[in-house]
């Protein structure tokens, strides 16, 4: 008989499904891995041995009823400013630039408007209004005392006393309006982030929360003159949503502030947790769709506006057996694993397999937790399986 170059020995006479892990004492170099129809023994020391990993089969919560909707990220809408010229002015200095973080009342950008020297002057007149009223008051308030002492002693007829206490209401109500004139002079030079008494200061307009500059529209030495038109975008990106559609049929499913699970195509395999932020009031005519929010953690600004993904609501959960994907073989539309019993002896078993999770397969027959499997070798071993049948 002539000696082959890999020594294999097929028990062909051994039934269908049986397993063959005899362990001959003979050293592992002189030992031949040994086959049936449905397992292969490999000695100790075997280099196939050495290119598998096992592990056992776990167990897991998988969803039994679920939600699955395609979805993709949004800023979130509540911190999302858009910031506009306070005045008409020219554009002094852009302190930012697209991408930058800024920090709530960081300064943005400055302006020099002539609404800043007007805004200034209008706090002196309305500061010397106040003065003149104060003293107009004085003189009102000593001429009724004098009026009011003279009338008390018939010096004077009832009508000059009634004219005295008319002219001294009538100067406290112009106090009044001086002072309310002057509130309103000082509240816009806070608008406008000025201090009172000196001419000629820029406009520094501050960021009105912390978060990242989105969009940029403005440039040192343009004059703008539309004081409603957002010059800037800073969003808030710590916290994202992920917006999807999710069919009418199916919003029952869906509360508000109930865990998610977002799946993003930028990260494979990976599951981020969420929470319901909003579930819209209507229903789209045209695609039979509910529009529903999740908010998730962003502090690590990994997560983009405009990724594209899918959102998971889970019903209900059932504890299932799980075995890594790769572990999984498919052999002509049928899925197997290979168990391993007793050490060394691996025998093909065929599963069905359930919903995937992340990296991980719901396998609903055929292995029991515990169970040692091959999870990287798989398909070497099915094979040789195939080549020596």
């Amino acid at each position: 008989m002539t000696n082959l170059p890999v020594r294999i020995v097929c028990l062909l006479m051994l039934p269908a499904g049986a397993v063959c892990c005899r362990r001959p004492d003979a050293p592992a170099e002189e030992i031949p891995a040994t086959f049936t129809s449905t397992s292969i023994s490999l000695p100790p020391g075997s280099p196939i041995l050495k290119q598998m990993r096992r592990e056992p089969v776990d167990v897991a919560d998988l969803a039994t009823d679920e939600v699955i909707a395609p979805g993709k990220i949004e800023a979130n809408p509540n911190r999302v400013s858009k910031v506009v010229a306070p005045a008409a002015g020219r554009i002094a200095t852009v302190l930012v630039k697209v991408g930058d973080a800024v920090r709530k009342e960081q300064p943005l950008f400055t302006l020099d408007s002539p609404d800043a020297d007007a805004a200034m002057s209008a706090d002196l007149q309305a500061e010397a209004a106040v003065t003149q009223a104060r003293a107009a008051l004085t003189k009102a308030q000593a001429d009724a005392d004098r009026t009011r002492d003279l009338f008390e002693h018939d010096a004077i007829a009832k009508k000059e006393a009634l004219n005295a206490e008319n002219a001294l209401a009538q100067a406290q109500a112009a106090l009044d309006q001086a002072r309310a004139s002057r509130e309103q002079a000082g509240r816009r030079l806070s608008i406008l982030g000025l201090t009172a008494g000196s001419f000629r200061q820029p406009v520094v307009v501050r960021s009105p929360l912390s978060g990242k500059v989105l969009e940029l529209s403005i440039v040192p030495g343009e004059f703008r003159n539309d004081t409603t038109a957002a010059v800037m975008t800073i969003a808030d990106l710590s916290t994202v949503w992920v917006s999807s559609q999710v069919p009418e049929t199916y919003i029952r499913f869906v509360q508000p502030k109930e865990l998610v699970e977002v799946s993003l195509f930028a990260y494979p395999g990976e599951i981020i947790e969420g929470h319901v932020s909003r579930i819209a009031d209507t229903v789209d005519p045209q695609t039979r769709t509910v529009k529903v929010q999740a908010e998730i953690d962003n502090r690590g600004g990994r997560f983009r506006p405009e990724m594209f993904g899918s959102i998971h609501h889970i019903e209900s959960k059932e504890r299932t057996p799980v075995v890594p994907a790769n572990a999984v073989v498919d052999d002509k539309g049928r899925s197997i694993v290979f168990v391993e019993s007793p050490p060394g002896c691996f025998q093909e078993r065929t599963v069905i397999v359930g919903k995937r999770t992340g990296r991980l397969v719901g396998i609903i027959r055929g292995v029991r937790p515990g169970e040692t499997i091959v999870v990287d070798g798989a398909m070497l071993l099915s094979s040789l399986l195939r080549k020596a049948a």
